[in-house]
């Protein structure tokens, strides 16, 4: 079951994923609004098993502290190559928009290929680089019941794609991620991006304009 959750000033889609009948979830991208997500979890009667961050921009990443408060057992996760950014205001871009964020450091570093196990639930990580250099993205493959599910955070969206003009952005490897990996993946794969609504690949393969050239 997936809770879809608009939060903050940048409307960020923050995640609560978890299987009816077990206790532990995993929270995506908790935003600095986190009373929404404590009540999600609160309401399924779900802890926190993982948080876990697509990539290490402050609105992915504001809250993380207090979900790790109310959970000090959960396991904060990121791609390894994002996680200086976590305490670092500005590396996080907090500094940019006027704030100063820092987020608790790292438990787990997250590479290509991993496999994140938790209440039911199975993820793979995949590396995404592009909008940031460690961007990741968290795959289930398709079950008897439900299609498969990416949750991509700022890489790719419906109808659009990821900034690349961010320090540590590249062009480059962000069209390769898209192209390479999520286009790769099954046509039904559900995809829950960072911002705006879910979509599917097959929808982005279609009517993407940004992908009409690949």
């Amino acid at each position: 079951m997936v809770e879809r959750l608009v939060l903050g000033d940048f409307g960020t889609c923050s995640y609560v994923v978890g299987e009816e009948g077990e206790r532990q979830a995993l929270v995506i991208d908790p935003a600095s609004d986190s009373k929404p997500i404590l009540e999600t979890l609160a309401a399924r009667n779900w802890e926190a098993h993982y948080i876990l961050n697509t990539h290490g921009h402050a609105d992915h990443i504001g809250g993380n502290a207090a979900i790790k408060r109310a959970f000090p057992r959960a396991l904060l996760a990121i791609g390894k190559g994002d996680a200086p950014m976590l305490d670092r205001p500005g590396k996080n871009l907090s500094l940019f928009f006027g704030r100063w964020l820092k987020s608790p450091r790292a438990d787990q570093l997250l590479e290509e290929g991993e496999i994140l196990k938790t209440g039911g639930l199975s993820f793979q990580v995949m590396e995404l680089p592009g909008h940031t250099p460690g961007g990741v993205g968290f795959f289930r493959e398709a079950s008897k019941e439900e299609p498969p599910v990416l949750f991509c955070g700022d890489t790719l969206f419906a109808g659009g794609i990821g900034r690349a003009d961010f320090p540590g952005s590249s062009e480059r490897l962000l069209m390769e991620s898209i192209t390479r990996k999520i286009l790769a993946l099954p046509d039904d794969t559900l995809l829950y991006p960072g911002h705006g609504p879910p979509t599917t690949v097959a929808r982005e393969k279609q009517t993407n304009p940004f992908l009409e050239f690949q």
